[in-house]
């Protein structure tokens, strides 16, 4: 989850993602943010975030972004 981190802080420095509940749903994260970070996940943890998986639920907290992330690894 630290390598998440780095990730989501180095998209956006300027948000409490430890704290912040609704990422998506308080547009504290836009569309380009989110292309952002599929693109880093996909290429850091090996994976491949589908188009179906872009939900807002899957990207609201961090602890739905680790979910998807473990998720995926697993099927991989």
């Amino acid at each position: 989850m630290e390598e998440m981190m780095q990730i989501l802080k180095g998209v956006r420095p300027d948000v409490d993602f430890e704290n912040e509940k609704l990422l998506i749903d308080n547009k504290v994260l836009d569309s380009f943010d989110i292309i952002t970070i599929v693109s880093e996940f996909n290429e850091n943890f090996d994976i491949e975030i589908d188009v179906e998986d872009l939900e807002p639920y899957n990207f609201n907290t961090i602890e739905a972004m680790w979910e998807l992330i473990t998720k995926l690894q697993e099927e991989g």
